[in-house]
């Protein structure tokens, strides 16, 4: 089994992890069927600084799938065993679906600017 975290607004990826409305957890098993989906609440203030990465730790998450994300988000998630892959963007279920499939690989980016030229990235 394997626990998969995603930043959530309106059904669809948070670009900004650290505000999202709350966390999708997906449960999937060995053979990357979706067994269970469970929402978690998103904490007050920047994701980087709050407690997000152990809470989601001790819930056995090992993968978040996001849209972009500061290198210091990235650095705590992995500290508590989560991997991140960034670049998602879309309905919650499919992202979920892409990566089961491996379809997915991280942007390495640490903003998606989507073609917006005054977008500021704010990195934590």
């Amino acid at each position: 089994m394997k626990k998969i975290a995603l930043p959530t607004r309106g059904g669809s990826i948070d670009d900004h992890f650290g505000h999202c409305e709350f966390y999708t957890i997906i449960t999937a098993d060995d053979s990357n069927s979706i067994v269970k989906t469970e929402v978690m609440p998103s904490p007050e203030g920047c994701g980087c600084k709050s407690n997000i990465a152990s809470k989601l730790q001790e819930d056995g998450v090992t993968v978040m799938l996001a849209g972009s994300m500061g290198t210091g988000a990235v650095n705590k998630l992995a500290s508590c065993g989560i991997s991140v892959v960034r670049g998602c963007s879309g309905a919650v279920m499919e992202v979920v679906e892409a990566y089961l499939k491996g379809e997915l690989k991280d942007s390495g980016e640490g903003c998606n600017h989507h073609g917006d030229g005054d977008h500021q990235c704010h990195n934590h």
